[in-house]
């Protein structure tokens, strides 16, 4: 059979149903991570595969996500449209199978789809079973079908409604409140960058996103909405990731094309920073652990470099050997591979395992890096004299995180004087508070839970990270100390600030800065550390931020205290506001240790907020734009966010 009948062939018959989901509300988690933030969001992704599968197979262009007013989502696409024949198989329409078959789709069918993104996801069924309600409608062969289901069963069979002269499918969800206990709102900003995402890896594609909850400030009478198409793809991508960062070279450098019939697209481009930011993608699934298609990048990008530098004689006078790390600083970079059976693996089954796509990324990388260093020798030579100071940079960084390691307490150089330990020896139940300050600090020491809670206190604010070199971050004493109190350790010899986790004394690593401008800034900033040098803390679910209270409302003998404005206004008016003591704390130090604790370290009434990092690229985009040298940005983002004036990454 040729390939356009192929295409024409995707019918009823190409659905093959893998198995039930008879447990999937019984464990959701097994199937999108947890029934929390993110994994509601998960579900609209799941949606979107779906009709980006259409797209990547040359069906579809334009896609529209909408966020109705009852936080319903509706993803609608104009592709073929989901079968809706008989199935022979299950006797009932190919769509139903779809809807209520896990695994069920014509993306387990190699005539159907070459590659897809969906295929490491759980399929719309999973989306169905986790949503009480749920509608289909499909404009297929000149007719509009739909069908309804609650809880994932349908509730008639697929019925035509009408007549259609367009193609397309169109499903609109709630999640299921028994299941998303904590919340079902959908967060604009969350979905709207990953559709940015989506756009630019996928090309041509119009995705649009509507947020009918809320009116749009500039358009009279609209909603909330944005357009993203990408004509340049990954160039455009890097260009909207480093654009607050002052760049060495004016060019994007990028290749697109197939390599051993995997297809490889790849953009980077060098900046004046100290920092390597690496983003990958298989199938448009962000791979945040890397590998085999990352470990090709690498590859292709050192030999590459390292056999023009080492011709043009400017590595001669270099009395050191230059490695793989030195050609990454101050590169922003973008991996994408379509891969047909992709293998993941790694924690959280974001690890790329075919080692096929190593050798393919790696001839992509040096065959694209070859042709642009011999067309622009300027831009060649300031990328090696980047990387000969890296070099440079890298010999005094080694000596200075030698001095962390010598301190580092399993390697028996002690902990830091200032840090006040827990007793429990087990890190599952310990945590350590990192406190602004000797003040608030020795009010922390003094109010904690000795066993199961330690407290290190901050001299001021922390190393800007940002805008230091390594050396500089390794040879500062605060960040030393916090090294060395976490029992961590650093360097490998491909990544000389991974972190090895397997000695980390305490599992829950919590700040706890002032509730003011000052105390953002610090906490921004230890943040900022965190996501440079200490990303797989965040990853491994161990970073939070402590939220101590604004105010305390007093009337008579009643006293409660209040975190935000609103929350006071509240509280005044439930005491009868006549004769009302309100105290505004300006710092944790101000409260007594009896304060501190019932508000804002027992574990039985605190609110700690865990730090997550929903999507990288975004996350690499904000913490450059807030610690860069950059001002109009920065200023345009607080203005914007100031009413959420807390950074969560």
């Amino acid at each position: 059979m040729s390939e356009q009948e192929n295409k024409k062939a995707y019918g009823a018959d190409s659905i093959q149903a893998l198995e039930g989901i008879e447990h999937v509300r019984m464990r959701p988690s097994m199937y999108i991570g947890d029934v929390g933030v993110r994994g509601l969001h998960h579900l609209v992704y799941e949606v979107v595969d779906n009709s980006i599968d259409e797209a990547m197979g040359g069906y579809c262009d334009t896609i529209h996500v909408t966020i109705n007013e009852d936080n319903s989502v509706t993803v609608e696409d104009n592709g073929r449209g989901i079968p809706v024949g008989l199935h022979k198989k299950e006797g009932v329409s190919a769509l139903e199978v779809v809807m209520t078959k896990i695994g069920a789709g014509g993306k387990f069918d190699k005539d159907s789809y070459k590659v897809s993104g969906g295929l490491h996801g759980v399929g719309v069924s999973v989306v169905n079973a986790l949503s009480n309600h749920l509608k289909a409608t499909v404009h297929r062969e000149g007719k509009v079908w739909e069908q309804e289901y609650e809880r994932g069963k349908s509730l008639y069979p697929v019925k035509s409604i009408g007549d259609s002269d367009k193609t397309g499918t169109v499903v609109t969800f709630h999640p299921d409140e028994e299941i998303f206990q904590q919340t079902i709102e959908f967060s604009y900003d969350t979905l709207a960058n990953r559709m940015r995402e989506l756009s630019y890896l996928n090309k041509g594609i119009t995705i649009s996103i509507t947020d009918r909850r809320v009116k749009d400030k500039d358009n009279e009478g609209e909603f909330k909405n944005e357009t993203f198409k990408s004509e340049e793809g990954l160039k455009e991508f890097i260009r909207f990731l480093d654009g607050n960062r002052e760049p060495l070279i004016q060019n994007v450098i990028s290749m697109e094309g197939e390599k051993n019939d995997i297809p490889v697209e790849v953009a980077m481009i060098y900046n004046s920073s100290y920092t390597e930011n690496l983003h990958s993608y298989v199938n448009n699934i962000n791979t945040h652990e890397g590998g085999t298609h990352l470990s090709g990048f690498r590859r292709g990008l050192t030999t590459t470099l390292k056999k023009y530098a080492d011709n043009s004689g400017m590595l001669d006078k270099v009395k050191f050997e230059v490695s793989g790390d030195d050609f990454r600083e101050g590169l922003t970079a973008i991996v994408s591979v379509k891969v047909a059976e992709p293998q993941f693996e790694g924690q959280t089954k974001t690890k790329l395992g075919n080692r096929e796509v190593s050798s393919a990324v790696s001839q992509a990388v040096s065959e694209m890096l070859t042709n642009y260093l011999e067309e622009h020798p300027d831009d060649a030579k300031v990328v090696v004299q980047k990387v000969i100071l890296a070099a440079q940079a890298r010999h005094a960084a080694a000596k200075a995180r030698e001095m962390v390691q010598r301190k580092n307490p399993m390697s028996g150089g002690g902990l830091p004087g200032k840090l006040a330990d827990c007793s429990e020896q087990d890190p599952e139940k310990c945590e350590i508070f990192l406190v602004e300050g000797d003040s608030a600090g020795g009010t922390a020491k003094m109010g904690r839970d000795r066993n199961i809670q330690a407290i290190l206190p901050l001299r001021g604010k922390i190393l800007n990270v940002e805008k230091a070199m390594q050396h500089k971050v390794f040879e500062n004493e605060e960040i030393k100390n916090i090294y060395t109190a976490l029992g961590v350790t650093i360097g490998t010899e491909e990544d000389s600030k991974a972190l090895n986790l397997e000695k980390l004394r305490y599992h829950k690593v919590v700040i706890m800065c002032d509730a003011d401008v000052d105390g953002s800034h610090i906490e921004t900033l230890i943040l900022t550390f965190f996501f440079r040098y200490m990303r797989e803390l965040i990853e491994g679910g161990h970073v939070y931020i402590a939220t101590p209270p604004l105010y305390l409302v007093k009337k008579g003998n009643k006293k409660r205290y209040a975190w935000d404005d609103k929350e006071r206004d509240t509280i005044a008016t439930e005491f009868g506001n006549s004769g009302v003591g309100i105290q505004r704390y300006k710092g944790l130090g101000e409260m007594n240790a009896v304060q501190l604790w019932d508000t804002t370290m027992n574990p039985e009434f605190r609110t700690l907020r865990q730090v997550t990092i929903e999507n990288a690229t975004e996350s690499d985009r904000i913490f450059s734009m807030l610690m860069g040298d950059e001002v109009p940005p920065r200023r345009e983002f607080i203005e914007q966010n100031a009413i959420y004036a807390n950074i969560d990454a």
